[in-house]
């Protein structure tokens, strides 16, 4: 009798045993345990720690509460300018009501991971290129609320989407890579001019002082020429003296003066000087004149010959007449030649 009853006490600690440990369920902090009754769901989400379910009648569900981070496969697409991109996401998410999660949606991974990818083509085709290399931030704040509308009756709270990288094409990388190298071009070019201009103000402000003092300049010449000899050269070159050029420059000023001067006083009258350099040139005038008109009258009183050139009486002057033996069927041909106190000097042609 003694022996039935401790083995039926052995075997109801063993069934309670076995039924204990079919029952008893341990939930962990970052899990909350969704129990179905029947197939019905029973009171709210069950909290961390242990927990007893009635086996066989009971099922319970963990979801897992912590923020999961889930890759969006790269999506090809045409932005809104007609650039084909490839652009890869990922989306940052979590679960806020376990129920839902399990009762509204089948897998709420798969469902949130589908959503993320048509949201992600259809931001692609309403963003231009530009957005999407230089605007992110405003790119993912709209992908964030695409995928966070549909989510929300899953129990599923979106945290934050972040668009990972764009892939472009071959050509449209070269073409980028030309205009990145143009503007920095541009820069330098910009850079460099305004180097120059400081360079020649501070040039101009040099030349000033320099010119003020003459020896400061000869100063700097003799310390370029010793610069230039310092770097071994087979030749040197020496500059032209500056003070033989400034010499050569006056000179050429004051010789341009003195004949805008001779100028001047050919055309008005005037004193001193100039004006004896004014009688000299009249003078000189007056003697040119004379000779013009003895030429002239020397030729007017040639002939041709066989021609009769009767006497010419002038003023002052003895033309004594001569005989001149005549050509051959005409008579001779009588001259009058010769000026007063000197012979006679015409011959006949």
């Amino acid at each position: 009798m003694v022996e039935e009853l401790v083995a039926t006490g052995v075997a109801l600690a063993s069934a309670g045993a076995v039924y204990a440990a079919a029952a008893a369920r341990v939930i962990k902090q970052y899990e909350r345990g969704v129990v179905l009754r029947l197939g019905r769901l029973t009171s709210p989400a069950r909290g961390p720690g242990f927990t007893m379910i009635i086996p066989f009648v009971d099922r319970m569900r963990r979801v897992n509460m912590q923020i999961v981070t889930m890759p969006v496969p790269a999506q090809e697409g045409i932005t809104h300018d007609n650039v084909t991109v490839r652009v890869d996401a990922v989306v940052y998410f979590k679960v806020v009501d376990a129920a839902d999660a399990v009762v509204q949606v089948e897998d709420y991974r798969f469902a949130v991971s589908q959503v993320a990818q048509t949201s992600l083509r259809s931001i692609i085709g309403k963003s231009d290129l530009d957005d999407l290399l230089s605007n992110r931030e405003k790119l993912n704040q709209g992908l964030e609320v695409m995928i966070d509308s549909p989510a929300l009756g899953w129990g599923v709270q979106i945290d934050r989407v972040e668009i990972k990288d764009v892939s472009l094409p071959e050509t449209m990388k070269r073409s980028m890579a030309r205009q990145a190298e143009a503007a920095r071009d541009r820069r330098a070019r910009v850079i460099n001019a305004d180097a120059e201009l400081q360079a020649s103000k501070k040039l101009a402000e040099a030349a000033q002082q320099m010119s003020d003092q003459p020896a400061a300049l000869q100063l700097r010449l003799l310390q370029t020429v010793v610069a230039v000899a310092a770097e071994k050269n087979s030749t040197l070159v020496l500059p032209f003296p500056v003070e033989l050029l400034r010499f050569l420059e006056r000179s050429g000023l004051q010789a341009q003066a003195q004949t805008e001067a001779y100028e001047r006083a050919r055309e008005e009258p005037g004193s001193g000087p100039v004006e004896a350099r004014q009688e000299d040139v009249r003078q000189e005038d007056v003697r040119h004149e004379d000779v013009r008109r003895e030429e002239v009258a020397l030729d007017a009183s040639e002939e041709l010959p066989g021609i009769d050139l009767p006497g010419v009486d002038v003023p002052g002057v003895e033309i004594p007449e001569m005989e001149v033996p005549g050509i051959e069927g005409k008579p001779g041909v009588e001259r009058k030649s010769g000026i007063e106190g000197k012979p006679g000097n015409g011959t006949a042609r």
